[in-house]
C-alpha cells in the first residue's frame, strides 16, 4: 500500500501535496532541457514514505504529460528530423516494454548499482559528440558522395536506443542524457535537434512503461500522486521547452554535464 496524502491532517498534508506538485514541475522542466528529472521527483516520493515500486510506477505515469508538452515544444526540431524519429521510435517503444516488465522481475539494485557509471558515460558522449561529428564530417568530405547513412550505423543506433529504452522502462534516471550522448556520437545532428528527438523517445518509453505498469501492477499506482506529478510535469515541460530551445549548443552541453554530475554525486551519496 502507498503512503497516501491525508489532507485532513492539517498543514503537513498540504505541504506534502505542494512538495510533490513542485517536484513534478522540476522534473518535467529538467527532463525537457536535459533528461534527469526522475532524480528529483522519485526521491521526493521516497522521502514521504511511498514504497519504491509505488513511487517508481506512479512517478513514471505522472511524467508522461511533461514529456508530451516538451515534445510539442520541440516540434520544429522533430519535423526537421522526422526520418531519424521514425527509425528510433520503434526501438524506444520495444525497449520500454521490456524494461517495464523487468521492474517486477529484477531487484531494483540491478540497475541502481550501475546508474552513476551510465550517467558518466552519457556526459562523456555528450561532450565528445562535437569532436566525433567534426571528424566524421572531414572523412565524409574526403570520399565520394554516398547514397546515405550506412546500414551498419542505423543498426547500431537502433540497437543502442533499444537498450536505453529497456533501461528507461526499468529505472529511467538520466535516460535523456544517455540518449543525447549516444546520438551525439552516431549522428551528425545538432544537440538541439537531438534534444527534440530525445523528448519524443523518452515520452514513448514513459508512455509504454506506464501502460505496462497499469496492466501488470495496477495496485502499485497512487492516482493522487500521479495527478500531482502529471500537472506539475506538464507545466514544467512547457517552461523547459521555452528555455531549452533558447540555449546555445555549448550552454546546453554544459547544463547537461553539470546536472549529470550532480546526479552522480547524489546517487553515490544515497
Amino acid at each position: 500500500m502507498s503512503a497516501t496524502i491525508d489532507l485532513t491532517s492539517g498543514l503537513s498534508g498540504w505541504l506534502e501535496l505542494s512538495a510533490i506538485l513542485a517536484a513534478g514541475f522540476g522534473a518535467g522542466m529538467i527532463n525537457v532541457v536535459v533528461g534527469s528529472g526522475t532524480l528529483i521527483s522519485f526521491p521526493v516520493l521516497l522521502l514521504f514514505g511511498y514504497p519504491p515500486v509505488v513511487a517508481n510506477v506512479s512517478n513514471t505515469l505522472g511524467l508522461v504529460p511533461g514529456s508530451l508538452s516538451g515534445t510539442i515544444g520541440y516540434r520544429r526540431e522533430l519535423r526537421a528530423n522526422r526520418h531519424l524519429a521514425r527509425l528510433l521510435l520503434p526501438a524506444s517503444t520495444a525497449g520500454g516494454i521490456g524494461g517495464a516488465a523487468l521492474l517486477f522481475v529484477l531487484p531494483s539494485e540491478a540497475f541502481e548499482l550501475i546508474v552513476p557509471a551510465l550517467i558518466t558515460l552519457g556526459i562523456a558522449m555528450v561532450l565528445l559528440g562535437p569532436l566525433v561529428q567534426r571528424s566524421a564530417a572531414r572523412r565524409a568530405a574526403d570520399r565520394p558522395a554516398s547514397t546515405g547513412t550506412p546500414v551498419w550505423m542505423n543498426i547500431v543506433t537502433f540497437a543502442g536506443v533499444f537498450l536505453l529504452g529497456v533501461y528507461g522502462g526499468y529505472f529511467g534516471a538520466a535516460q535523456g542524457i544517455l540518449i543525447v550522448g549516444l546520438l551525439s556520437l552516431l549522428t551528425v545532428e545538432t544537440v538541439q535537434s537531438l534534444n527534440g528527438i530525445k523528448n519524443l523517445l523518452v515520452m514513448a518509453v514513459n508512455l509504454i512503461a506506464a501502460v505496462t505498469f497499469l496492466i501488470i501492477a495496477p495496485a502499485s499506482v497512487d492516482w493522487l500522486v500521479v495527478a500531482l506529478i502529471a500537472v506539475g510535469s506538464a507545466l514544467g515541460g512547457i517552461v523547459g521547452a521555452r528555455v531549452g530551445r533558447r540555449l546555445s549548443p555549448s550552454a546546453l552541453r554544459g547544463i547537461i554535464a553539470s546536472i549529470g554530475t550532480v546526479a552522480i554525486v547524489y546517487l553515490l551519496a544515497t
